[in-house]
């Protein structure tokens, strides 16, 4: 493993779990301490959710929202996925001196509006001013608590083989929408991103059936490396099919420009779901009749035919390959 800290230990694929684990998990190793979106807490005959996130966007105002709606929704969704209903969220704010007193409003107007549509309340911050220089414009970080529905119980480490694979909606259109707004490859194309707080598809799906058995949203490092850390996490294989996964012909057609895998870009308002087939159908019908769901697809299936930890994608033409580990950092900052 490399002695310093790079970009690609942020990008979320080999080098993030590298550093997680040699680093992290190594000092902070206990009964609590998750691989999942959020640590499942003990209270009284009550369980509750809380997760943190970090949030250093370049830029900060993007197509279809700001840092301020990101903070929201990453770390909403992130309790979400754990089948908790998110209730109370806390902020900090690290800023470099200069900056805008008039983006600072807009991003924190932002924050506030996002927080009323995902029925959370925002009940303490921290704010912090960097001298010019030491910070990039602005860093959010937002912690977060839930409530547990039931006996919900959804995890990385609970795929089955036969299980379908889901997604919510189109991928890759956040990490897209980011790339066109540094204005780097002159390329011009209307793209926003897909940013948005889901509970309420989680919540829907939970009362359809209780054999949910994982629900990750796919952010950093996009869907193909929420399927990897999965097929890690349960010890089964993955294989999806490339003609059934859904993208927006705008990112597919930046993606053929640019060299880059849908898969592999970051999404802030899709979600992968994990559940018995017998379950897909009603499971796409509730998702498709919901706001940020219409675009829901299966897109493949945990199988026993494949290795353990592996990821196989059935290409047009029907050949079957294994899909590349992410690694390095394709798109710094898009989370």
């Amino acid at each position: 493993m490399d002695q310093t800290v790079l970009l690609a230990h942020g990008g979320g694929g080999v080098q993030t779990q590298e550093l997680i684990d040699r680093i992290f998990k190594a000092h902070f190793a206990n009964p609590y301490f998750t691989a999942d979106d959020a640590a499942v807490l003990p209270l009284g005959h009550e369980r509750l959710a809380f997760s943190t996130d970090g949030f250093i966007v370049s830029p900060p105002f993007f197509p279809g929202g700001n840092i301020g709606k990101l903070s929201i929704c990453g770390t909403v969704n992130d309790l979400a996925c754990m089948g908790a209903q998110p209730l109370w969220l806390t902020c900090a704010f690290v800023l470099e001196e200069g900056f805008p007193l008039a983006d600072l409003e807009g991003i924190v107007c932002a924050m506030a509006e996002t927080a009323k549509a995902a029925g959370v309340t925002l009940v303490a911050g921290d704010t912090k001013v960097a001298s010019k220089g030491q910070v990039d414009k602005v860093f959010i970080t937002t912690s977060g608590i839930g409530r547990l529905l039931g006996n919900v119980h959804t995890s990385g480490a609970l795929a089955r083989d036969g299980d379908a694979i889901l997604v919510t909606g189109d991928i890759g259109r956040h990490g897209a929408a980011i790339l066109l707004a540094r204005e780097e490859f002159g390329i011009e194309a209307e793209i926003e991103s897909d940013c948005a707080p889901l509970w309420h598809l989680v919540q829907a799906v939970l009362e359809k059936t209780d054999e949910i058995h994982v629900i990750r949203d796919a952010t950093r490092g996009g869907v193909g490396t929420v399927l990897y850390e999965i097929a890690s996490q349960s010890q089964v294989g993955i294989e999806i099919r490339q003609e059934d996964l859904p993208v927006d012909p705008r990112v597919s057609g930046i993606c053929s420009m640019l060299g880059l895998d849908p898969l592999y870009l970051a999404c802030e308002g899709r979600l992968v779901i994990i559940a018995p087939h017998k379950e897909q159908d009603r499971l796409l019908a509730t998702l498709r009749a919901l706001p940020h769901g219409e675009g829901a697809a299966c897109i493949g299936s945990v199988t026993g035919r494949h290795k353990a930890g592996s990821v196989v994608v059935e290409t047009a033409i029907g050949a079957k390959t294994l899909l590349p580990r992410p690694t390095g950092e394709l798109l710094p900052r898009i989370c």
